[in-house]
């Protein structure tokens, strides 16, 4: 290796020793002078230590040989004993039990030596990310200590939903007709799920007005249907003001407008010029509706209630959901790529139910060679009309009441403000 290379990993060691020492430092920054087994400078010599042994175990070919190793370990080991040992003095001198610092010192050495023998980007994001974990101690401690049984249990639900199980859905198709996707039907699920349980953790962080706001923009940047799904469950189990979930759901709809908008214009900045009046027009009108609704006195009033919840998302409903979605998406593309330019708007209807930007991607792809542009143009404000009417017939099955009569409202106003804006503008 060259000696460049090397002082340059030594360095890093020595960096993510300081890095570590600062932190333990501050943190134990009230302990008299002499009472800690380990500060700054200890942490600092830890992480250069663990480098310089890691730059010895290397062989002259570049890779850790066997001596290496057994040098290595035993390296670790007399480290371990020795901080171990001051660490049990410290303990016992303070009267607690606490093993951070000596597990932050074992990791700073562990972290010094992988600087200098493996992949400086891992052990430089390791080092922040333990320093991270070590600075928001007491905001961690607080949040675990308000934590509910169900938020645990869900998020867990969610973490293994999307770091265990789609690693290993299979990425194919199965079926007839072209076959379904499973893992895009597992992403639509986590998607589903995820935009849910933003939702809910804005609305206890934030209260029920704006915590809803600020989920629906995020998730509707995501899936506008995934936000009137969840908000359409949550009104109908009553966890929260009915009109301030519709305004959620109409702002939702508007970055939806707004993101169909954008990625038109980038696959094809003709198509922009005949779709971007009429949605834009109707994502002035949503997002009219939205702020009307939410700040109307009914909103405030129920705004002052303190929300009941009894689950971030269901786990069964939002897979139903996830496989009813991946159906229909599946027969829009086989209507669209059967007919072709005479099933392209059928194609559309049937794909924006749920997905407004795989019909967008797939509608733009039908030019220069399929239908002219005006036919693709209709093809997709088709599609999102339908993705508009699909959240009213959510919100009529699941959400119901109120909250289906203004989401209904906020249908109509987008799809008649739209049509106008297409008869002046084409």
């Amino acid at each position: 290796m060259e000696v460049e290379s090397q002082v340059s990993r030594v360095a890093l060691a020595f960096g993510i020793g300081l890095l570590m020492g600062l932190e333990r430092g501050w943190s134990t920054r009230d302990a008299t002078a002499g009472t800690r087994a380990a500060g700054v400078r200890t942490f600092a010599i830890s992480g250069l230590l663990g480098g310089l042994v890691g730059a010895l175990a290397r062989g002259s070919a570049g890779g850790v040989t066997l001596e290496g190793s057994i040098f290595l370990g035993a390296a670790f080991i007399a480290f371990a004993a020795v901080i171990a040992l001051f660490g049990r003095e410290e303990n016992r001198a303070a009267g607690r039990y606490s093993a951070t610092s000596t597990i932050a010192a074992l990791l700073t050495f562990i972290l010094g030596a992988y600087a200098a023998i493996g992949d400086v980007r891992i052990a430089a994001g390791a080092a922040v990310a333990a320093a991270a974990v070590l600075i928001f101690r007491e905001g961690l401690h607080g949040w675990v200590a308000r934590i509910t049984r169900v938020e645990f249990e869900s998020a867990l639900l969610l973490l293994a939903m999307t770091f265990i199980a789609l690693p290993i859905v299979p990425n194919g198709s199965v079926g007839p007709l072209g076959g379904v996707n499973l893992r895009e039907v597992w992403i639509i699920a986590i998607a589903l799920a995820a935009v849910s349980f933003a939702g809910y953790v804005a609305v206890k962080l934030l209260g029920e007005r704006r915590g809803v706001l600020v989920a629906a923009a995020a998730g509707g940047l995501v899936s506008s249907t995934a936000v009137a799904f969840s908000n359409a469950r949550r009104a109908a189990a009553g966890e929260g003001s009915a009109r301030v979930l519709a305004a959620g759901t109409a702002l939702a709809t508007a970055v939806s407008f707004a993101r169909v908008t954008a990625i038109a214009g980038v696959l094809s900045p003709a198509l922009l010029m005949l779709v971007a009046p009429a949605l834009l027009v109707s994502a002035a009108v949503a997002a009219g509706f939205a702020l009307i609704s939410v700040n109307s006195r009914a909103a405030r009033d129920a705004g002052e209630g303190r929300v009941q919840f009894r689950n971030p998302f269901g786990f069964w409903a939002v897979l139903g959901m996830a496989v009813t979605m991946g159906v229909l998406i599946l027969v829009g593309r086989f209507v669209n790529a059967k007919f072709g330019a005479a099933g392209a708007v059928a194609g559309a209807v049937a794909m924006g139910l749920f997905d407004v930007d795989a019909m967008t991607v797939s509608m733009a792809r039908l030019m220069p060679g399929g239908p002219n542009l005006h036919v693709v143009a209709y093809a997709l404000l088709a599609g999102v009309a339908s993705n508009t009417v699909s959240k009213v017939a959510i919100s009529a099955v699941i959400g119901r009441g109120w909250f289906a009569i203004q989401i209904a409202a906020l249908a109509v106003g987008c799809l008649l403000s739209g049509w106008l804006a297409l008869l002046v503008t084409v």
